[in-house]
């Protein structure tokens, strides 16, 4: 007599396989998280867009921070170390370009620094060598994050990218809204770094720099030097701007030992609110 397994069962045994094979789609769009309670980082993928040289994958480098702990920008101010990124170990990749969104004045007893206390995404543009191959995302990082003490973090994560849009799409473009867009110096806005000066007589050379915001926006000012080993002071707000315009100043200081600043080009990054501009600044 031939056995035959009740109905329920073999409904039963069909919806498991259904939700083993749909769960690797319902898990593309992101990796595993990988860190502690404090932290933890992973990768998410978004759509693609084409340009007249290449394809490139919208992705991004997810970081999940705790209440109360924050980490670093690209160049994290009086203390703090930025992320760096590895994906030299990424297949069918010919480049990777980390986006970096507009970041937060932190100041604390340890002095100000500069980053984020909450949840970022830093926006990836992937190029593959073949446009017609999946992208094998594979990421190494390295980040600090602080609450009361500094903790070294790490972590890991791969990430198999189509270019086909998901869930992570209105995360990634949220993010790379808030990427500062490049501007000039002197150039009108909303947002807009009107003048900036190279003023001696004092103690050491100090930059002035008129920015343009907003009525009422809250305003924060970033200086960089043209390499990451010059560590210059966080600009602070004083008196004497134009009616409509915030003024900021800070010491020609950190420069590299050796180091003339005669030619050299800073960038002057000005945030309010939910704007951002990147400026270059050459000091003649």
């Amino acid at each position: 007599m031939t056995y035959r397994p009740p109905t329920a069962l073999i409904f039963c045994a069909n919806l498991v396989v259904l939700l083993t094979v749909s769960r690797p789609a319902l898990a593309a769009d992101a990796s595993p998280w990988d860190g502690a309670e404090r932290a933890a980082v992973r990768l998410i993928a978004g759509s693609q867009r084409g340009t007249a040289a290449a394809t490139v994958h919208r992705a991004g480098v997810e970081i999940r921070l705790a209440p109360g702990w924050k980490t670093y920008w690209r160049y994290p101010g009086d203390s703090g170390v930025p992320p760096r990124f590895d994906f030299a170990r990424s297949r069918n990749v010919k480049s990777v370009t980390v986006r970096w969104p507009a970041p937060q004045r932190l100041t604390d007893e340890s002095g100000t620094s500069i980053g984020y206390k909450h949840d970022i995404v830093f926006p990836l543009e992937v190029v593959p060598q073949d446009a017609a191959k999946p992208v094998e995302l594979v990421l190494g990082i390295d980040y600090a994050v602080c609450e009361k003490l500094c903790v070294p973090a790490d972590g890991k994560a791969e990430l198999t990218i189509g270019g086909k849009g998901g869930t992570q799409d209105g995360k990634i473009a949220q993010s790379e809204a808030l990427v500062p867009r490049p501007a000039a110096l002197g150039a009108d806005g909303t947002l807009a770094i009107r003048s900036a000066k190279l003023q001696a007589g004092g103690a050491k050379p100090r930059i002035v720099v008129d920015v343009a915001a907003p009525a009422g926006a809250a305003v924060a000012l970033f200086a960089e030097g043209p390499a990451p080993d010059w560590a210059l002071p966080v600009p602070e707000a004083i008196a004497g701007a134009p009616a409509g315009q915030q003024r900021f100043a800070f010491e020609l200081d950190g420069l590299p030992p050796n180091t003339k600043a005669d030619g050299a080009t800073l960038t002057l990054t000005a945030v309010a609110g939910d704007q951002a501009i990147e400026v270059p600044f050459r000091l003649d």
